[in-house]
């Protein structure tokens, strides 16, 4: 749904509001024309309840407002002494329909300066809960929100069981595009396995200002574009699903292609306008080996001595690891149990028909891919039977379907056809960018489908707050409280936050003892 529509949306639900409570507005000693003014008339309605007037904003946030709408139908029924269940359950199964009934058929009884405490132990709980929710949600969506690592696509960096906490504002909080969602999770509702949300309305894409762009070899948390939830089996139906962009699986990657980037790999290495890319210090490149034994290897001295986890066993003496570092390969080949060492790849010019853009015309690999233009926003580009295989969906789906606009390309002969007009060139309305992961040999990467527009990137990792090893079953400590980016080892900040907690405890007891004191 566009702007327009939502504008049209946005006055209809104040014409109903006002039809349905100008008389309440009098009753309480407003003005009923109050009740007609969009945005004062919420205001007004806080004061009305009793409510702070910052309820009004609440109303407007995504998500948040689904919780709010529910609460302020059931506080401005109790505002005129409609205490009851079934008040209650009437103005919520209603959609708060059941506030016409009592503006127009009962005589309205306004409590001034109702008392805001729950009547019950239960409404206590409820009232508690429900704004727990609320601040959550707005923290999830705007703020910071957790993730956790579940591939080794980027380890070394992040290690499989990290759980991380990923910034929203950093590149600029994306408001939710979807709009009638499950509060506090992604697309499938735990435990039930449902889809969370409804796929429409949606609002258009907005992102709030960012404090900082998209730097190269950043760590980045995004929507996978390509997704359609049966990779996933996430609805055990097997099916093929159109998912909302925020609705999209979040895949975490390295950003080592920037918009206006040239980009290609060389035998597993990647290299931009030519010149080979350097990774931060604490990044470790890793691929696939297969080697040759003397016996067995102790599965824990892998783990635990090479950081080795990902392996796999042959007959004849022969492992294949799928994600070693050349620093861990080389220790490991100083094992004396070790006979010979192989890199497993690709050749130049062996072509991978599952690596984009799917083209045997590019015949690329995981290993020898490229080189390729990454778009800019404002860019304009040549569009020929050549180059149409890497833009067609950028300009079809990206740049079309997803922000409401009718894109179709088809072509005739040598000739493309873009909404059934000859073009030759393109100028793109967004910037892309290229993530990989370190693991070359094994991960899904940009290499399998492609580039990642700016309006599907989620945000970015900055703090490790827990990390379990699942292969020994125990809490790396070390890791605990650790800032994604920076330099060198990362240093665990655990002991600071432990001590600024017991801090904040010891002032908290100092206060209320002290205040106990006074009376």
């Amino acid at each position: 749904m566009s702007w327009t529509g939502w504008f049209i949306v946005f006055l209809v639900v104040q014409l109903i509001h006002f039809a349905g409570t100008w008389k309440l507005y009098e009753a309480a000693g407003r003005k009923g024309w109050e009740a007609a003014v969009p945005v004062y008339n919420a205001v007004v309605l806080m004061k009305i309840i009793n409510r702070p007037w910052w309820w009004t904003i609440l109303l407007f946030i995504p998500i948040v407002n689904l919780i709010m709408f529910p609460v302020v139908w059931v506080e401005t029924l109790r505002s005129f002494g409609r205490n009851s269940t079934t008040d209650t359950i009437l103005g919520i199964v209603t959609l708060g329909l059941y506030i016409y009934y009592i503006n127009y058929t009962q005589k309205l009884d306004y409590i001034k300066d109702r008392s805001l405490k729950p009547r019950t132990s239960t409404g206590e709980w409820v009232s508690s809960i429900l704004f727990a929710v609320v601040a959550a949600t707005i923290v999830h969506t705007y703020v910071m929100q957790p993730f956790t690592i579940p591939t080794s696509s980027l380890e070394k960096t992040l290690l499989v069981g990290d759980f991380l906490f990923v910034s929203k504002f950093h590149y600029g909080a994306r408001a939710p595009m979807t709009p009638i969602a499950f509060p506090m999770v992604h697309d499938t509702i735990p435990l039930i396995h449902t889809k969370s949300y409804l796929t429409y309305p949606q609002i258009p894409y907005f992102r709030l200002p960012g404090f900082q762009k998209i730097k190269r070899n950043d760590i980045v948390v995004f929507n996978w574009p390509v997704d359609t939830v049966n990779a996933f089996q996430q609805y055990g139906d097997g099916k093929y699903y159109y998912k909302p962009i925020d609705k999209k699986s979040n895949y975490v990657k390295r950003c080592v292609g920037m918009p206006g980037d040239s980009l290609e790999v060389r035998d597993g290495y990647v290299f931009i306008n030519g010149k080979k890319n350097d990774l931060p210090d604490r990044a470790k490149i890793q691929f696939s080996y297969e080697v040759k034994v003397n016996g067995q290897l102790n599965p824990e001295m892998l783990h635990n001595r090479y950081n080795i986890t990902d392996r796999y066993g042959f007959g004849n003496n022969t492992y294949r690891f799928a994600a070693i570092s050349e620093e861990s390969m080389n220790m490991l080949s100083n094992n004396p149990n070790v006979v010979d060492i192989t890199r497993l790849s690709s050749g130049k010019g062996e072509w991978d028909r599952s690596i984009f853009p799917n083209n045997q015309r590019y015949a690329w690999n995981n290993d020898f891919f490229g080189p390729l233009y990454i778009p800019k926003k404002g860019v304009t580009v040549a569009i020929t039977p050549e180059s149409l295989p890497f833009y067609k969906r950028l300009i079809e789906v990206y740049e079309g379907s997803e922000l409401g606009v009718d894109n179709k390309i088809t072509q005739s002969g040598t000739e493309v056809l873009l909404n059934g007009k000859a073009i030759t060139d393109y100028t793109f309305k967004m910037d892309y960018y290229w993530m990989m992961g370190d693991n070359r040999n094994n991960s899904e990467d940009a290499r399998t489908w492609g580039f990642v527009p700016f309006n599907h990137v989620v945000g970015k990792p900055v703090f490790v707050w827990m990390s379990w090893d699942g292969i020994n079953k125990k809490v790396r400590w070390d890791r605990l409280f650790t800032t994604v980016g920076g330099s060198g080892k990362p240093v665990s900040y655990l002991m600071y936050f432990v001590i600024v907690v017991i801090g904040w405890f010891a002032f908290d007891f100092w206060r209320k003892r002290k205040k106990g004191a006074k009376k």
